[in-house]
């Protein structure tokens, strides 16, 4: 039976891959995949064979790629660092292609693109549970370290996490590398490449998830790559336009912080927001954009026929049309102290290193909405007890009936229901929560707090230059303003478009525009339907221009 991960492609398939690449020879086993690599290039076998090898265990191959099969993960699609080493065996012949003559490939040929990308997701789950990939080793109570575990779990960048305050030979392992723990955290690769605390956006370079951007004007810029903006990417770019997709953390926005969506067309048992969003990242890729992490908009200025973006660690950013697609986030609880123990025992998002992290410990969620229902159940399976804290009297006001009704069957659950956290304890990390319900104070021993409370939307990097609501919310379409409007001549001949703001050419969707319903499935129909008002715009511009 053949490993869906390790197809063969047919006659014909080869055959058309061959007109995309060159066809090498090589007599001796030659590594043609070096761990590191960010701009790395596909190869279909075509005799003898390639060896991929875990970088930590050279002398295992964790597969051989033979006739017809082919070498690669959904990483080649975005230049992020290959995690493995291919080596030729004796006597092989393969085809070589680019990364960029593969996704014209992938564009053209369907069935081509089918058998690739589902290979190469099941690929990087696969790999991800056998290859180490960057070692980090830091203190769990570390908020310096934390940013780093949540950026690369997020980023899916796979790497092997050791505590250093479980770690019983860390003298011994920094010593080998000339260490002292006053440098932790450290990240060290495979061929042990030290970076001592690295920054987020160091790490974004090293591993490939941040690119070098150049000057182009892109037809389209989308700020931000959660539901809404990677929907908005995938059709853009699907339909010939140049897309530029940048976020300031991850893709995935705060879907992508929820460990189960069961309500999405399509998904009966449901996905993670995290699997949905690594999806739409793979596959708004596929068909041409361009997506690049952290990157944080620091402002928008108009010129004459495109916007120019200023981001904190790049060239001022150019494109005909911009997507705000920034959402909201949730707003930090109204506590003394609280700042300190942010990655050291508050969150505000519930992952598998989350998980991981709280096994056994009593948890507090804070919140009634779905994303803190959702995380109490995925919680629960790990945590010794799980209080969720809400400040109304019924569960369900806020929450889908189907968590509701799961939240009250688990046994280790319990609802607060009328209450608030008052007040959080602790010396370098959370050791106790205070809880006020009604007029009754309680302690508990509660060491992790997750948060989904109270979300604002991220519009900082707008500074007041389009119309929102009182709570800053972006009005679109119908929604502006006549104030807002009367300022741009414009506006003077037709009306805003179902998306766009008061700025023409400037679109917001998503959990950032006022009156937006805060589901996923509104989000990614917002992000889809933009794209026509972004057609509309362009048309018009052009025909604009050409009068002119």
């Amino acid at each position: 039976m053949i490993d869906p991960k390790y197809p063969e492609l047919t006659d014909l398939q080869v055959e058309k891959l061959k007109s995309y690449g060159e066809i090498e020879f090589y007599k001796e086993p030659t590594v043609v995949l070096d761990f590191g690599d960010q701009h790395y290039d596909f190869f279909v076998v075509l005799t003898g064979g390639i060896r991929i090898i875990d970088p930590d265990k050279k002398d295992d191959s964790l597969t051989i790629h033979r006739r017809h099969q082919f070498s690669g993960s959904s990483s080649i699609l975005s230049h992020r660092t290959v995690g493995v080493c291919g080596e030729t065996l004796e006597n092989t012949q393969l085809i070589r292609i680019s990364p960029e003559k593969l996704k014209s490939a992938i564009a053209k040929f369907s069935d081509i693109s089918d058998v690739l990308l589902n290979a190469f997701l099941l690929r990087e789950d696969a790999l991800k549970n056998n290859v180490q990939g960057i070692k980090l080793i830091g203190s769990e109570h570390s908020n310096e370290t934390y940013a780093i575990r949540d950026f690369m779990d997020k980023n899916d960048i796979w790497y092997n996490f050791i505590d250093s305050d479980k770690e019983d030979g860390l003298v011994q392992m920094l010593d080998t590398f000339n260490l002292k723990e006053s440098d932790l955290p450290v990240l060290i690769n495979s061929q042990n490449k030290i970076s001592i605390r690295p920054s987020i956006d160091e790490i974004g370079m090293c591993t490939g998830v941040r690119l070098e951007l150049d000057d182009e004007i892109y037809d389209v810029l989308v700020v931000g790559a959660g539901p809404a903006g990677l929907a908005a990417s995938v059709y853009a770019s699907s339909e010939g336009l140049s897309v530029l997709t940048i976020d300031s953390n991850s893709p995935g926005g705060q879907a992508g912080k929820s460990s189960k969506i069961e309500n999405y067309l399509g998904f009966p048992t449901g996905i993670s927001g995290r699997d949905l969003a690594n999806n739409g990242y793979i596959q708004a890729q596929k068909f041409g954009c361009t997506i690049s992490v952290p990157h944080r908009v620091e402002g928008i200025e108009r010129k004459e026929g495109y916007y120019e973006i200023n981001s904190n660690n790049t060239s001022t950013l150019k494109a005909k049309t911009v997507i705000a697609a920034t959402g909201a986030a949730y707003r930090r609880l109204p506590l003394e102290g609280i700042e300190k123990f942010e990655g050291s025992g508050i969150y505000y998002s519930a992952t598998s290193m989350h998980a991981n992290m709280c096994k056994n410990s009593e948890i507090g969620i804070v919140g009634g909405g779905n994303s803190a229902g959702q995380a109490a159940l995925f919680l629960a399976n790990y945590a010794h007890k799980v209080y969720v804290i809400i400040r109304n009297e019924d569960i369900g006001a806020k929450m889908s009936d189907y968590l509701v009704q799961r939240i009250i069957a688990c046994e280790n659950i319990e609802v607060l229901t009328s209450s608030n956290v008052v007040k959080v304890l602790g010396d370098t990390y959370l050791e106790k929560v205070e809880i006020k319900k009604n007029d009754t104070l309680m302690e508990n021993n509660i060491n992790y707090l997750f948060t989904f409370v109270g979300a604002k939307p991220c519009t900082e990097w707008l500074d007041n230059i389009i119309d929102t609501d009182e709570k800053g919310f972006v009005h679109t379409g119908l929604t502006i303003c006549d104030n807002a409007l009367k300022s741009e001549t414009v506006f003077n001949n037709r009306k805003p478009y179902t998306f766009e703001t008061s700025l023409p050419g400037l679109f917001a969707v998503g959990d950032v525009r006022s009156g937006s319903v805060k589901r996923v499935a509104s989000a990614v129909g917002e992000g889809s339907i933009v794209v026509s008002d972004i057609h509309k715009f362009l048309a018009l511009e052009n025909e604009v221009n050409t009068i002119s």
